[in-house]
């Protein structure tokens, strides 16, 4: 299913239902297990990701579905089809993510949605653009212009640290990239003038005491979504994008997809990750404002251990014996929750689950292996990181070719 919905019924103001918020600045629900994300699809018209697209997604691409897909980490479409088909055909596309720098260490959650487009850049070959939003972060955040430049470098590197090969990934910060390339420029107000105050109100949720940047900003995050806003990669040809992002993003992009056939380009097609959720449980997302929240990237094998041990909700029973008698709840428990995003083996993780689920495996056992794993990531990250230098980063930076060849059938 394909949503034809336009742009005036997009009156989201935030809303999945009674309980859950989901805007791209909030999210809460009062659910123990998260928010519905049933629910929540059909509130955004998107789609299933079901067994017959990642079957067939397979077969086209001879690689078995990452298990951000086979697991619904990875939940939601919307066009997926279409990519899949031009891939068949062999005609290009390209990947869009972002990343709105808001604090000098990114944390473990902010690693989904680049670790899934690194993985779909290598399955694909294709070009990935990273939007550094550090002017948004200025608006809603009041951070010193300068500051957030310096934030989106920081982020930048850690992004790079993941592995991204130079020859086929632009990343850019809008406050230093947009003014120049008058591209950008013109397409932000090609739609900006196709959308109006009371759509952007509607969708968004904006009221009359946010500043005016809050209001212009959404044609800024859909313009690379545009490909003609990226001449030096790919000159005059009008290219299918692909976005992997949070659902929480989505109001930006059925906005554009209701532009983008306006100004005469395609609709990009997204694939929507569930939210990461924090240490406390899954009513919220994990922030990198509350430290306490989140495992950052900076963390320290120790400041790992303790911060789960402590923090992350348990669904064990409140005694050994209970625990062994009536077995623990994989929904609501955030070790298993959080193994489920990062431990890549299947098997192991479905002996975790029943093991853990039976009573045979305690709270403090499934704790640990997730610490573990997560003090291999993070310390492998750090190491990645520390051979980075800020000329190295500055290289992903520059306006470049990609090597970027139409080669339509």
């Amino acid at each position: 299913m394909t949503e034809d919905v336009k742009i005036d019924t997009l009156t989201l103001n935030g809303r999945a239902d009674d309980e859950d918020i989901v805007t791209p600045w909030d999210v809460e629900t009062k659910n123990e297990t998260g928010i519905d994300y049933d629910k929540l699809i059909k509130k955004f018209g998107s789609s299933k990701i079901d067994g017959e697209l990642m079957a067939r997604f397979e077969k086209i691409t001879g690689q078995k579905p990452h298990h951000f897909l086979r697991r619904g980490i990875f939940f939601s479409h919307r066009d997926m089809h279409t990519i899949l088909n031009l891939y068949e055909q062999g005609k290009p596309f390209y990947l869009y993510t972002g990343r709105g720098p808001s604090s000098d260490s990114m944390h473990i959650g902010h690693l989904i949605p680049f670790m899934f487009c690194k993985w779909l850049q290598d399955v694909f070959h294709v070009p990935l653009i990273i939007q550094l939003t550090d002017d948004e972060k200025a608006i809603w955040k009041n951070i010193k212009i300068e500051d957030a430049i310096k934030l989106a470098y920081t982020n930048a590197k850690e992004i790079i640290a993941l592995g991204f090969k130079p020859e086929n990934t632009f990343i850019f910060s809008n406050l230093e990239h947009i003014g120049n390339n008058p591209a950008f420029y013109q397409n932000m107000v090609r739609i900006q003038r196709s959308v109006t105050f009371n759509q952007v109100k509607g969708i968004f949720g904006f009221g009359d005491s946010d500043p005016i940047g809050k209001i212009s900003f959404p044609p800024t995050q859909a313009a690379p979504a545009i490909s003609s806003t990226f001449p030096f990669i790919f000159k005059n040809a009008k290219v299918h994008c692909l976005i992997p992002c949070a659902i929480d993003q989505d109001p930006y992009f059925r906005m554009t997809r209701d532009v983008a056939p306006r100004i005469g380009y395609p609709k990009p097609a997204l694939l929507h990750s569930i939210f990461f959720p924090a240490l406390q449980g899954s009513k919220t997302k994990m922030s990198a404002s509350n430290n306490n929240t989140a495992i950052f990237l900076t963390d320290t094998a120790k400041q790992i251990k303790n911060k789960v041990n402590k923090h992350a909700f348990s669904g064990g029973q409140a005694s050994i014996e209970e625990h062994r008698q009536l077995g623990g709840n994989c929904e609501v428990d955030i070790a298993y929750q959080w193994l489920r995003f990062f431990l890549e083996d299947d098997e192991k993780l479905e002996q975790l689950r029943k093991g853990y689920t039976s009573g045979e495996i305690l709270t403090g056992e499934l704790k640990k292996e997730l610490i573990d794993i997560l003090q291999r990531i993070v310390a492998g990250h750090q190491e990645a990181k520390s051979k980075l230098t800020d000329e190295a980063v500055k290289q992903y930076m520059v306006p470049r070719d990609l090597g970027f060849v139409m080669n339509v059938k």
